[in-house]
């Protein structure tokens, strides 16, 4: 490729295991010490990973601020469609970092764990029961997978398990998102509402 023809071909190599990488999960991080590497070598060949991306209908956004890179689809293919407690804990994941966040030092990591979660949920009043432990562990399984979170405890089944927030959840659920999540899950409570009034006076 003439976008790649100065390169070693080591880099040429990094540079598409790489491209690979955020075209399947979306986001590098800084934090994560897996990806940190990664992540400067974006920063490195930044111009070239833009030019490349862009040919695939990509965008490549980059935060030094917060040491994170994303890629984002302009024409929003290849969206992904959250299911609903996929979007509940993905939108409580956000609202507890900003939380955690005030409280801590700008190079503190963001951790919290199971039950923060929970307690969150039942304080948002979706439903009177907590989050089942399959839906918890799933879910949290598959943000993982983007890079929003890593879990530091294997046994997901203590409140105490504890799930490290990375910064690239500021960038996947932004300010407008979190106003539009409120919304939604405001309609959703009066829904349920509403479907509980009509069964009980179906029952009468």
């Amino acid at each position: 490729m003439e976008l790649l023809k100065n390169m070693l071909q080591r880099d040429k190599d990094e540079f598409k295991r790489i491209a690979n990488r955020l075209l399947s999960q979306c986001f590098l991080c800084k934090g994560n010490v897996t990806n940190r590497i990664d992540y400067y070598f974006v920063l490195k060949y930044r111009t070239e990973f833009q030019e490349y991306l862009s040919i695939l209908g990509y965008r490549l956004e980059i935060s030094e601020e917060f040491g994170v890179i994303q890629l984002v689809n302009p024409q929003n293919y290849n969206r992904l469609h959250l299911k609903l407690y996929e979007s509940i804990i993905l939108l409580i994941l956000r609202i507890l970092y900003d939380e955690k966040r005030r409280e801590l030092s700008v190079s503190d990591e963001v951790i919290v764990n199971l039950g923060d979660i929970q307690d969150k949920y039942l304080s948002l009043q979706i439903r009177e029961k907590m989050i089942d432990k399959t839906t918890m562990r799933n879910t949290l399984s598959f943000f993982r997978r983007f890079q929003l979170i890593e879990i530091l405890d294997k046994d997901l089944g203590s409140e105490e398990s504890r799930v490290l927030i990375y910064d690239s959840i500021m960038m996947a659920v932004r300010v407008e998102d979190i106003k539009q999540a409120y919304e939604k899950l405001e309609l959703y409570r009066k829904g349920r509402k509403s479907d509980e009034e009509t069964d009980e006076n179906e029952a009468d």
